[in-house]
């Protein structure tokens, strides 16, 4: 409380010339009426100015900039720090409930033209995994907090077989309980690729070379916060706080996950995936990273855009005129819109290395049951489409060239990934997925133990695969000796190995630089020929950094160079 209490001061410092007027008691307690009638109630003001707005987002659940404003959802953990700030507010009335009708039964919620009840949910997870056996497999990424099953389909040709050859994609909807188009697309996409799998050649490719895994609903507890159907449902858990704030953020350690959040890590980490995205309601547009930062670009923005303007563009051929036309005629730069921290976006591209978008879908995030209908033709060939996009770009498997063996390497693009834009090959399988724009490229592969592997002047296709099998060279007491320093794997998370050459044996200085020159560490080992140094640089941030190596006697001394991706 003492932290929040400092905010809420910093903040009225800065409201200090923005403030218009101090909000009266009439609408202070109207906010808080409806907060105890729906769980929560949203706010606009003013647009304060980028820097105050990314500051109120670190505290508040900002939803969106919109026509020189900025709305704030509240709920009954954030009211009373709000109204301390004394902003000047607009109550955005609640939505209208009547559109959203809950189907009788599982059977006619499959019709598309309602809502289904949490149970009837349950009943066509299932039904789709019971009618189509030998494609469709149903597992639980975990639970709520009020104990809802959050459920997940893989779709794919050997369902129950782990396919390393096959890229893994993720669809995921609803982590806002109250944004509720995505829900019902995603069952309905389900449905879709199983019943057209014979039939239809696209889907059956998409289906034979890919594990497609989609989860329709992430937040139960918020969307089914009444029960068994959906009255008044919220954006936030069942513990009041918005899911898609509390994911691990690049440069804000310490934040502690909901526990549908840290289900949803630990299910992420134990998966691979290539290609990835999480649907929204209450804007319409293809929202692509970064969210955090605004003057940080991913170093394959342009691949992204690609990504993007592919779902936009195909949007606009079946979309009435002025659907998703808005920011960059349909797609935006995160950031660009609004900030936000602790998104889901950011934490799979930043340390999961995957690739991420964010799609709103509706404008409405109630959307009405005679809107449906509507939303799937516009958005359902687009959502084929990006799944296609996780086969494009370089694959391929990293092996040891002697045993065959896979081989878990880094794979990097000199003077182009930054920011942890590099990629793994799996060290159980050695498959690796490298989604780029067309160009020529020239790829690094670099594993602890082996010679980095250099391939110059792959030719890649927007649009095309390219299939690149590596070996590797294990490094060998003969292919071991260096008259210089030699640094294993370079680039690196951190966690690396130094070698020194065969004469240096005894008391050595080791030292790390900066590459201005300043020092970073200083150490002091007795060193054995042929003996690798461990050290663990994981603290410091994406650089490069000179290790230097001298005989504490004097005479004997060499240095090389460290890369550290963070």
């Amino acid at each position: 409380m003492q932290n929040l209490a400092r905010v809420s001061v910093f903040f009225l410092i800065l409201f200090i010339g923005y403030r218009v007027s101090g909000q009266d008691t009439a609408d202070a307690a109207g906010l808080k009426q409806l907060i105890s009638v729906y769980g929560q109630a949203e706010v606009m003001i003013k647009y304060p100015g980028y820097k105050i707005a990314s500051d109120l987002s670190r505290q508040f659940s900002v939803d969106l900039y919109r026509e020189g404003t900025l709305h704030i959802i509240l709920n009954q953990n954030t009211i009373n720090q709000f109204l301390a700030l004394g902003i000047q507010f607009t109550i955005i009335p609640p939505p209208d409930t009547k559109g959203i009708k809950k189907a009788d039964n599982a059977a006619k919620a499959m019709n598309w033209q309602s809502y289904p009840t949490y149970t009837q949910y349950d009943s066509i997870m299932r039904k789709l995994a019971a009618d189509f056996p030998a494609l469709c497999l149903l597992d639980t990424i975990g639970s709520s907090i009020n104990g809802k099953q959050v459920l997940v389909l893989k779709i794919s040709d050997n369902v129950a077989l782990d396919e390393p050859e096959e890229p893994e994609v993720f669809y995921t909807s609803t982590m806002h309980g109250d944004e509720l188009l995505g829900f019902v697309l995603m069952l309905r996409l389900s449905e879709y690729l199983l019943k057209n799998y014979e039939t239809d050649p696209k889907i059956k490719s998409l289906v034979d070379n890919l594990q497609i895994y989609i989860n329709p609903l992430a937040n139960p507890d918020g969307t089914y916060r009444n029960g068994d159907e959906i009255i008044n449902p919220r954006r936030f858990n069942a513990n009041g706080i918005d899911l898609n704030r509390n994911f691990p953020d690049p440069l804000q350690p310490g934040v502690v996950q909901q526990k549908e959040n840290i289900d949803m890590i630990s299910f992420m980490r134990s998966r691979r995936f290539v290609l990835s995205a999480n649907f929204h309601s209450g804007a319409e547009v293809v929202n692509y990273p970064w969210d955090r930062w605004l003057t940080k670009i991913h170093a394959d923005n342009s691949w992204f855009v690609e990504l993007s303007r592919s779902y936009a563009d195909t949007v606009h051929v079946y979309a009435r005129d002025n659907y998703m036309d808005g920011f960059d005629n349909g797609i935006v730069r995160g950031a660009v819109w609004y900030v936000i921290f602790g998104g889901r976006q950011d934490f799979v591209t930043w340390e999961l290395q995957g690739r991420e978008v964010t799609i709103e879908l509706d404008e409405i995030k109630l959307t009405p049951v005679d809107s449906l209908e509507t939303m799937w033709e516009y958005n359902y060939r687009s959502l084929i489409n990006y799944l296609q996009y996780a086969l494009y770009g370089i694959n391929g498997f990293v092996t040891n060239a002697e045993t065959g063996n896979p081989v878990g390497a880094i794979i990097y693009i000199k003077r182009h990934d930054k920011d942890r834009s590099q990629v793994n090959s799996d060290p159980d399988t050695g498959h690796y997925t490298r989604l780029l724009s067309g160009g020529t490229w020239n790829l690094t592969f670099t594993a602890s133990g082996y010679r980095d592997t250099i391939i110059s002047g792959l030719v890649l296709v927007s649009g095309e695969p390219l299939f690149l099998n590596v070996e590797m060279t294990p490094l060998t007491a003969d292919t071991l000796k260096t008259d210089k320093l030699l640094v294993i794997p370079n680039p690196s998370s951190g966690q690396l190995k130094v070698l020194l050459p065969e004469w240096f044996e005894g008391e050595i200085i080791i030292e790390v630089y900066s590459s201005t020159g300043r020092k970073m560490m200083s150490g002091t080992i007795n060193y054995s020929p042929w003996e690798r140094v461990e050290l663990d640089l994981s603290h410091f941030s994406t650089g490069v950094y000179i290790i230097s190596a001298r005989s504490a006697s004097g005479g004997l001394s060499v240095s090389g160079r460290a890369l550290i991706i963070r």
